[in-house]
This record gives structure tokens, C-alpha cells and sequence, in this order.
């Protein structure tokens, strides 16, 4: 099996963002507005939104993102315990969609029991 190193992998997407950045920099400008923006509340600390970053893209399967978020983690003291936790959060939220999801396609695209309801009955 092998494994992609992760480190020169962060690397290059960086520098590949930085190129991006010097043909298209409007979009780069509103990407970092935007991320600031989020960062000005101050009602989380920066490790807490790193982590949240971090679950948010394992649950979009975004590597570039996750690579990025999770030594942004490390750099603002999480742990190896806590970003566990955090990958264990994320399986569980996507666990959990897939089952809302397959119930709620499924139980409707066939015959159903008239005790669930439809979601035009639930408006």
C-alpha cells in the first residue's frame, strides 16, 4: 500500500494556492475575507476552530483540507487524543446522515407503512 506523504503533500497545495492566488487573487482575496471574518467573533479559541475545520473536512473528504486543518490543529496544541476525538465525531455525523438519508429515500421511494409519514405531510 502506499502511502502519501503528507507533509510535502501540504506543501504543494499551498504553493498550488499560491499560484492559483496570482491568477485569479480576487478569488484568494474573498476566500481569506471570508475565513477571517469567521475568526473575528472570538467566541471560540483557535485551537477549537481548527478542530471544527478539521471534522468539517473529513466529512467533505477534502485531503488538501484536512491535511491543512489538521497540522493547523497540532500547531495551536491539540492533541493526538483530541483530534481522535474529532475524526470520531466526524465518522459518527456521516454515519448518521447516511442513515437519515437512506431512511428517508428509502422509506419513501417504496411502499411505506401508513404511520410513517410522507415529508409532504410533515410540512
Amino acid at each position: 500500500m502506499h502511502m502519501l506523504d503528507w507533509n510535502t503533500y501540504r506543501q504543494q497545495l499551498l504553493a498550488g494556492v499560491g499560484g492559483f492566488g496570482k491568477l485569479n487573487p480576487d478569488i484568494i482575496k474573498g476566500y481569506t475575507t471570508l475565513s477571517r471574518a469567521g475568526q473575528k467573533a472570538g467566541h471560540l479559541d483557535e485551537k477549537t476552530r481548527e478542530l471544527i475545520a478539521l471534522a468539517v473536512a473529513i466529512t467533505l473528504r477534502c485531503d488538501g483540507c484536512i491535511t491543512v486543518h489538521a497540522a493547523a490543529a497540532r500547531e495551536r496544541g491539540a492533541t493526538r487524543e483530541e483530534i481522535a476525538e474529532v475524526l470520531g465525531v466526524a465518522v459518527s455525523v456521516n454515519a448518521g446522515a447516511a442513515v437519515v438519508y437512506s431512511t428517508v429515500r428509502s422509506m419513501h421511494s417504496t411502499p411505506s407503512p401508513k404511520s410513517i409519514p410522507t415529508p409532504e405531510e410533515n410540512s
